[in-house]
């Protein structure tokens, strides 16, 4: 007889895994976001001194990476959730908040790991369509905001689709929504942000509103993916205290707790990699357009693509076969993400990030993206 296990384990769905690892050396890996910017060497060094001590459990306190936080945007120690990613700290927001009868609100497409917090915790899920730009539309999602609502996830600027709202339609949709509902501001990307500005600006609303919770990450503009360490700020302590209660003990390592402490204090070079992020993703998103494709307005380090305006055409032009445009889109799709990956470029398939017939594409290298942009422009 097999192993029985608990029916959410049949809920919950994969992450959409990065594929592209098997391919070796010299691909161009632009599907997971990441910069492609190493550590500066003195947080190499860092690291480096870390690993020395890994006969040691890490600072179950994390005392060293608070401190530099809370120096770096004026929120208390106490007001800062650590975790492996900020993934590790939405998880556990859904373990201390959720439960059959509540409900949580976000848009969608959005951030993969949101879905998987109803299908764990059995609660409702409401899921509000992206507007016609791709952006959220912050008007609808609070107008599902319940007696029932516990979470509510905006994503800013969201993944998949690179796109943001200002921080003053923000400010609007926490001035309707009860002040018992936990609201998660999720700013993974903040930092490339010409929408939002300032990556301080946010943080202002905490003062506000204790049930905000604005999450960052290391894994992006500081270049740290590896190592796995994200943050929130957090309007009430509250808060903090939950997610710990929830998790297992030294959920930060030790190399990643060193790591992120020593990035916070290079923001010159972080201003660096923001402008040369900015000017590759103008010029990606631009050469795309002059393809025939439509990309979304970003504010991320990557561009969204959608591919409708050629799927057809080249559906009926090389004689596929598809009944509808929704076969036509999918097979479009399946067509480009497979040419691009036989010349050795790896970008993220719609299909797997809840719109088929769209693209998610990461900036990379200056080589890097011209060979995303060479080898687009013979498949399509």
């Amino acid at each position: 007889m097999p192993i029985e296990f608990a029916q959410r384990t049949r809920r919950i769905p994969s992450y959409p895994l990065a594929a592209g690892y098997d391919l070796g050396d010299e691909v161009a890996m632009l599907a997971s976001n990441e910069t492609p910017f190493a550590p500066t060497a003195e947080v190499a060094e860092a690291i480096a001194r870390a690993v020395a001590g890994a006969n040691r459990y890490p600072d179950p306190s994390y005392w060293a990476l608070r401190q530099a936080i809370s120096e770096r945007y004026d929120v208390p120690p106490g007001r800062i959730a650590l975790g492996n990613g900020s993934a590790d700290i939405l998880l556990a927001a859904g373990e201390a908040l959720l439960e059959p009868g509540a409900e949580l609100v976000y848009a969608w497409p959005s951030f993969s790991v949101y879905e998987h917090l109803p299908a764990a915790s059995g609660a409702r899920a409401i899921r509000v369509p992206l507007d016609e730009h791709a952006r959220h539309n912050l008007g609808a999602i609070a107008a599902e905001v319940t007696a029932a609502t516990r979470l509510v996830l905006i994503c800013n600027p969201n993944n998949p689709t690179s796109t943001a709202v200002d921080l003053d339609a923000v400010q609007a949709l926490l001035e309707r929504v009860p002040r018992h509902v936990c609201v998660v501001l999720d700013e993974a990307y903040c930092e490339f942000s010409l929408t939002l500005g300032d990556p301080q600006a946010s943080v202002e609303l905490l003062r506000g509103w204790p049930n905000v919770v604005i999450l960052r990450t290391f894994s992006k503009v500081y270049g740290l993916a590896g190592l796995r360490v994200g943050y929130g700020l957090c309007g009430s302590e509250e808060f903090r205290v939950a997610v710990e209660q929830v998790r297992q003990p030294f959920y930060v390592n030790a190399v990643a707790q060193a790591g992120a402490a020593e990035a916070l204090r290079h923001q010159d070079e972080i201003e660096r990699r923001v402008v040369a992020t900015i000017a590759a993703r103008t010029e990606i998103a631009q050469r795309t357009r002059a393809l025939g494709l439509w990309v979304a307005e970003t504010d991320a380090n990557f561009i969204w693509v959608a591919l409708d305006e050629r799927a057809e055409a080249w559906a009926v032009r090389d004689g596929h076969g598809v009944d509808s445009r929704a076969e036509a889109l999918a097979a479009f799709e399946r067509h480009v993400v497979q040419g691009l990956r036989e010349r050795r470029v790896v970008v993220r398939a719609g299909s797997a990030l809840g719109r088929t017939g769209s693209l998610r594409v990461t900036t990379g290298t200056d080589d890097e993206n011209e060979r995303y942009l060479s080898a687009l422009a013979t498949l399509v």
